[in-house]
């Protein structure tokens, strides 16, 4: 589990290979308690807060290229 500090420090590749590997385990957890394992619970919570985070960072990065364009077309 990163912090979103963490996550600003990384690159928008590195993230986004981050988010693909937290989309995996999330749904390994899935399939795991579907099958009737009993994977560790709390590992549900954290995957999708980890999940939310790189999100935000990443929404937090595209931003100031949305307004660049914005201003480039007036």
């Amino acid at each position: 589990m990163a912090t979103a500090q963490e996550y600003r420090k990384m690159s928008e590749k590195d993230l986004n290979t981050e988010l693909l590997n937290l989309r995996r385990e999330q749904f390994n957890l899935r399939m795991q308690l579907g099958s009737g394992n009993t994977p560790k619970i709390h590992r549900f919570s954290v995957v999708r807060h980890d999940i939310a985070r790189i999100k935000t960072v990443l929404t937090e990065m595209a931003q100031p290229r949305q307004s660049e364009t914005k201003k480039g077309d007036s």
